[in-house]
Formats: structure tokens, sequence, C-alpha cells
């Protein structure tokens, strides 16, 4: 049977590297996973009771298209209580995950052909989403000097009609502060470019708050997810702000593609955000986890990396050691029994040279995996 050109995208490296470390964990090896990107911990007590009693009581049909309204009033006082910005509830829409909120933002801003800027090193899928729906990705070589930030001069002399931020970054763990953050916004509306901010990893930070694109401009569509924070990736809850004039059409957009978010989800992702004493541990966790990294990674041979402002990511240069992350992270895995990401899923010109570890895991993990890469880069050299 025939395909289309639009499905030729490239895989999500780390699910395979997922993939090879549940095979080794199936013949009896005990993996450490430094791969992945979430957290360790279930969704907290208080949304798995909550959605255990509504599901004594109520059907969990399909919720409307635009997201429970509890749900989207409560996200919409999380911004007063996070950021001081004082935001309508009809500006949020609850979305199939952060993914889902892609899919909608990509599809309501661009056309087939258009560019959009994507800063490099970033997260993998925003290049496969927007190459699925025809739109063409324009990776930005960010450098470590900007903290692998896109600048404002990134612009210069670029065809773009959008640009894609993540602030904290994924791989890199890396913030846009204020100024920076505002410089951005300033030159994208200077050229007529929509401006998509990525804010999953709001709420895992650790020297300075992360700055939403909202405190700056009403003018942009900001991303964000119950994965992350509120350690609930695989019930599939995100949402996104969009400006008044967009929201019927991302509803009309939702209606078609996705119906609504999952109702259940929506329910315990809703009594996720009363759970804040339980999420502040978790945030305890990646501090210490955090610190552990940076001494243990340096200690074990990796020393050149930015650290981390926000989320629970390293990303290393390791292009003294190898000039192929994909068979280095193997063979790491095979030798160390630590699965980690090679840096080919974030940045494909040069991400043969970099590493990305995640510490979401428990202590314990962080440790006893730092152990194991100490003795393997021992025995490598």
């Amino acid at each position: 049977m025939r395909n289309s050109r639009r499905g030729q995208v490239d895989p999500f490296i780390v699910m395979d590297v997922m993939e090879a470390a549940r095979r080794a964990e199936e013949a009896g090896r005990h993996i450490i996973h430094m791969e992945v990107g979430q957290p360790g911990t279930p969704a907290p007590k208080g949304a798995r009771d909550a959605l255990a009693r509504v599901m004594e009581d109520e059907p969990l049909g399909y919720s409307v298209a635009l997201g429970l309204p509890a749900l989207r009033q409560r996200i919409a006082r999380l911004y007063g209580e996070w950021y001081d910005v004082d935001l309508d509830p009809e500006r949020v829409i609850v979305t199939s995950g952060s993914s889902g909120a892609f899919v909608l933002a990509f599809t309501a801003l661009f056309d087939a052909g258009d560019r959009v800027g994507i800063g490099e090193p970033g997260y993998p899928s925003y290049r496969q989403i927007l190459r699925a729906l025809d739109v063409e990705p324009v990776g930005i070589a960010a450098g470590v000097e900007h903290r692998f930030q896109p600048v404002p001069g990134d612009l210069e002399n670029r065809d773009l009609q959008g640009l894609m931020v993540a602030s904290p970054a994924n791989p890199s763990g890396t913030m846009l502060d204020r100024s920076a953050l505002s410089a951005l916004i300033d030159a994208c509306a200077a050229r007529d470019i929509a401006f998509i901010s990525d804010e999953i990893y709001h709420g895992i930070e650790y020297e300075a708050k992360a700055v939403t694109a909202l405190e700056i401009t009403n003018d942009a569509y900001v991303i964000n997810s119950f994965s992350k924070y509120f350690s609930m990736t695989g019930w599939r809850v995100g949402w996104m702000v969009v400006p008044d004039s967009h929201v019927r059409l991302i509803e009309r957009l939702a209606q078609n593609l996705f119906i609504c978010a999952s109702h259940a989800g929506q329910v315990a992702a809703l009594a996720a955000m009363e759970c804040e004493a339980e999420l502040q541990d978790n945030l305890a966790v990646y501090k210490a986890n955090r610190a552990l990294m940076l001494d243990g990674l340096r200690d074990a041979g990796f020393e050149r990396f930015a650290p981390p402002d926000g989320a629970f990511y390293v990303y290393a240069d390791v292009s003294d050691l190898t000039d192929d992350s994909r068979a280095f992270a193997a063979e790491i895995l095979e030798k160390a029994g630590v699965a980690v990401t090679p840096g080919l899923d974030f940045d494909p010109h040069r991400g043969h040279g970099t590493i990305r570890f995640s510490y979401a895991r428990s202590t314990g993990d962080i440790r006893e995996g730092l152990a194991r890469l100490k003795r393997f880069m021992q025995a490598r050299r």
C-alpha cells in the first residue's frame, strides 16, 4: 500500500533507547534509567484519590473540546499564583498532553510550506510534527555562549513564519531570563513571526523562577503540561493559552482532531493542582539529584556542560570521547547498565558529540548510576 511523504519522519531515538533498556531488563539485567524524561514518581495521591471517587459516580464521557471549565479556571488561577498574571480562563485550552497542543498550534498558525525556527539542541518531536504537517522546521544552531538558547540575531536573514522556544529547555535545562525572552518576543513581533513558548518544565527550577511569555505579551501561544512538575506523563493532559481571537479557531480544530482530552486525566489534573506539598517534595528530590549530577558527572569524566537552570537534564559535550553518540550510548548501556540518550535526538547536525543525562528518577538510582558511569569511564581509559 502507498504511504505519504509526510509520514517519513525520523524516529524518536530516546524511545529506541528505552526499548533497548527494556530488553536488557527482560534478560535479567538491572538498568539505571538516565534516558527517559519523566518523573519516577506517580501522579500525586490526591489526584489518584479524586479520580477513584469520581469513577464510582460518573460515566466520564466526552468533555467539551476546550476542557473541563473547572480545570480551565484553575489553570488560569495558577498564572496568578506563579507569575502574578491575570489570565482569562476563556483563553485556556486543555489538550491531549503537550503533544496535542503542538499539533493544534502548528495547524492553527502555519500553512504547508511555512518555515518555523527551532533551536538546536531542542525537543526532537517539534521537527517531526512540523514535517508531518508539511511545515518546514528550520534548525537554529544555539551555542553554548548563549546557553543553548536562540537570540534575536538568529532571526536575521531568515524567512520564518514562526519561532518555537523552550525555557527551561530540553535537553539542556537552561532558561531565558525576562530580558532575553522579551528580546526574542519583540524581534518576532517586528518580523510578523508567530511566537510559541514551550513552558512544560515550569515549576522545576532551582535558582530563579522561570518567566512565562504571558508576563510579556498576550500575542503568543504558550504551551504547558501536567507531565513534568505534576508528575502525570502517562495521563496525557496538557494545556495552552492563546490570544482571545484564536480561541474559536483552536476549538474547531480540537473538536475535529481530538474531540477532547482524557476526561479521567482532566479530573486527576484538577486535583493534582491542590497537591503542592507532595509536588514540592518531588522538586526537593530533583534538587538533590541535580547537585549529585553536577559533581558526579565531572568526577566520572564528563566535564563539558552548561549547568541546568531547570528541568531534570544535563546535556554534555562528549566530542572528546566519541564522534558517534548513538554508539557511545549503546556502549554505556551494554557495559555500565546505564541508559542515556544520544544527542542526535536533539541536534541532527552536532548531536554526534553530545549525550543527555536525565536525573528525574530516585536519588538512590542517580547515585548508583553515577558510580557505574565512573567505573565505566575508568575502564575505558
